[in-house]
């Protein structure tokens, strides 16, 4: 290989490893080139399909294949939903100018959904432009696309008129919408001004969000439909609250007003990641992620405390009138006081906010979550904290393969255990595995260790899959010696052993070691990124086991998710899915969308998300 090529190969984007732990939620990347200058902005329903389709190769246009080759880094943005993202990519295109997009985007106004004031007959139109015209203006949605699919749901429900006016004042008989009930052909006297004016009203009470009174209405028509055994029709008013839930989607990325800085922390595995939202004039206008380096011996309150006021202080950065934590920091007062003085700018340091605000909070969290992952699951990244573990471990040759086990269960109810593989890039999903304990002594750990020990390594002993490396158990000497006492019996000698278990505080970074030969138990550095490699094998056994318990449990009573929750009883699962038509409808439903339950406030709003959402 050349030295040109070799140069190639080292600044080339590895876009297997970025794309292994991409997330598949809404969202938008943006794609820079080796001096850091932005390629392109795009949005995505699925952000995993979409970036992964640039990469496939064989279908590409030329156009498409010269951006993939001065691709060096690629930056994502998760949103609640693809509205939002449609939004925050329009709101970085016309900030940034990508040279990809220019050619591929305009720079048209947001468009509008707009009825009249002056007519006795309003119709509801598509409105670009000025708003110059007396009436109520909806919106502003993402696309023209959004505003015509709007138009037709709103159609189709409460057959409100949409032809122009020119139209309507020369029929002399009812057009085609009107056979094909689309429309009461208000043009013929087919109904009246009241009635017509009532179905106005209830199809702008849906666009301005105030949707409870004839959402209600349609789930007791969809509950009597059921009643009456006319499940086509109760199937066909669940699709209509759920496409209404969803033209009716709050959105974060445009509000109308506010300017904000909005911070998500996430702390796991020995690594941090902050991610910050620039909100202006209501709108998210860019986003960044950061990783400082960790000191374990800070808490987070501490971590987060520094990096703000080097954020602030330490440069020429244009400070907004609101900084948004995702909580409380002890010297806040004094940070504020420093900013001031610095910029001669009054800033107000919060936590603990509503609306809108509360919706951006949410959105800065969970892509510092997702940022922290993909963090984690950098090749570079795991390929040095590898390197360390081999160092630490003393082993001769490079370590490929490890696998990590961990039991979860309640009182001894649904054991499962859970094995989970890491490779030299990272988690190895795919050869993840769950086992149902049986036939134990409930609540009996040492037992549904070794059960599930001697059923993973007697397949991979007769060649069912590959031996690990290193075999590491979540927990000390009890559970290490019961590996070693598996292996023992089916003879395998070729995998090491060692447990990592947490100290007598129970906290990060004070883990140690045990070795499953000697017994031995010895203290890892907080900072050693071998401790912060077995640190993110451990959570993730952890996190897959719990995961796994939650679904035996629930299949095991049979019952419906809604009931493990803590204060969802049979009111409100019924409210929940009246308002919603499935379970699966509630799964992806966002919090604020759950919290227009008559009966669910804003906090168990949350708690429902979290319990259905147990990765997040």
């Amino acid at each position: 290989m050349s030295a040109t090529d070799q140069e190639q190969e080292q600044n080339s984007f590895d876009s297997k490893a970025f794309l292994a732990n991409l997330s598949s939620r809404p969202g938008v990347y943006q794609m820079y080139d080796k001096h850091d200058k932005i390629l392109y902005v795009g949005k995505a329903r699925n952000l995993k399909n979409r970036v992964s389709s640039y990469f496939r190769g064989s279908w590409q246009g030329t156009k498409t294949r010269a951006l993939v080759s001065h691709i060096r880094r690629i930056e994502v943005t998760l949103t609640h939903s693809e509205t939002e993202a449609l939004l925050l990519e329009q709101n970085l295109i016309k900030a940034q100018r990508p040279p990809y997009n220019i050619l591929l985007r305009d720079d048209k106004s947001y468009p509008y959904i707009f009825i009249s004031a002056t007519d006795d007959f309003p119709a509801v139109r598509f409105h670009r432009g000025a708003k110059k015209a007396k009436g109520q203006y909806f919106g502003p949605f993402p696309s023209g696309g959004a505003v015509r699919e709007s138009l037709n749901l709103l159609q189709k429900l409460f057959k409100i008129r949409q032809c122009e006016d020119s139209f309507f004042r020369n029929r002399s008989r009812p057009c085609l919408q009107h056979q094909i009930k689309r429309c009461t052909a208000p043009c013929v006297g087919l109904i009246d001004k009241e009635r017509y004016a009532e179905d106005l009203r209830h199809a702008s009470m849906f666009l301005e969000g105030k949707n409870q009174a004839v959402t209600a209405e349609l789930a007791e028509r969809m509950d009597a439909a059921s009643s009456h055994l006319n499940f086509e029709l109760a199937a066909e008013l669940r699709d209509q609250i759920s496409a209404l839930r969803q033209v009716q989607e709050q959105q974060y990325v445009s509000g109308s007003g506010g300017e904000a800085d909005v911070f998500g922390c996430a702390i796991n595995s020995g690594s941090i990641s902050i991610h910050a939202l620039f909100v202006r004039g209501g709108r998210i206008i860019g986003s960044k992620a950061y990783h400082p380096k960790l000191s374990l011996e800070g808490s987070e309150s501490e971590l987060l405390s520094s990096f703000i006021a080097q954020f602030y202080l330490s440069g020429a950065r244009e400070v907004p009138t609101s900084i948004i934590l995702p909580f409380a920091l002890d010297d806040a007062e004094v940070i504020g006081q420093a900013i001031t003085e610095k910029t001669t700018k009054r800033v107000q340091i919060t936590h603990n906010v509503r609306g809108d605000r509360a919706g951006w909070q949410r959105l800065a969290q969970t892509n510092a979550n997702q940022q922290l992952v993909s963090h984690l699951a950098s090749k570079q990244n795991i390929s040095n904290r590898f390197l360390a573990l081999q160092d630490l471990l003393d082993f001769d040759t490079a370590i490929r393969r490890m696998e990590c086990f961990d039991i979860s269960h309640s009182s001894g109810e649904a054991t499962v255990a859970s094995c989970v593989v890491f490779d030299e890039n990272g988690p190895l999903k795919s050869d993840y595995r769950h086992f149902n304990i049986e036939g134990i002594t409930a609540g009996d750990d040492y037992a549904a260790m070794q059960q599930a020990l001697e059923r993973r390594y007697t397949r991979l002993k007769k060649g069912e899959g590959k031996l690990p490396d290193l075999l590491i158990i979540d927990g000390g000497k009890g559970q290490v010696s019961q590996a070693m006492t598996v292996l023992e019996s089916l003879q395998i000698t070729e995998v090491t052993v060692i447990g990592i278990a947490k100290g007598t505080t129970r906290k990060a970074g004070f883990e140690f070691l045990v070795n499953g030969q000697t017994g031995e138990e010895s203290v890892i550095p907080s900072d050693s990124g071998a401790l912060h490699l077995l640190q993110h094998i451990r959570d993730e056994a952890h996190r897959f086991a719990i995961t796994g318990h939650r679904a035996r449990r629930a299949k095991v009573r049979k019952r419906s998710l809604l009931e493990d929750i803590p204060g969802i009883g049979q009111k409100r699962r019924r409210e929940l899915l009246k308002y919603f038509g499935s379970i699966k409808e509630i799964e992806n439903a966002s919090i604020e969308e759950i919290a227009k339950v008559s009966t669910i406030s804003a906090k168990l709003a949350q708690e429902i998300w979290l319990c259905l959402h147990p990765d997040s």
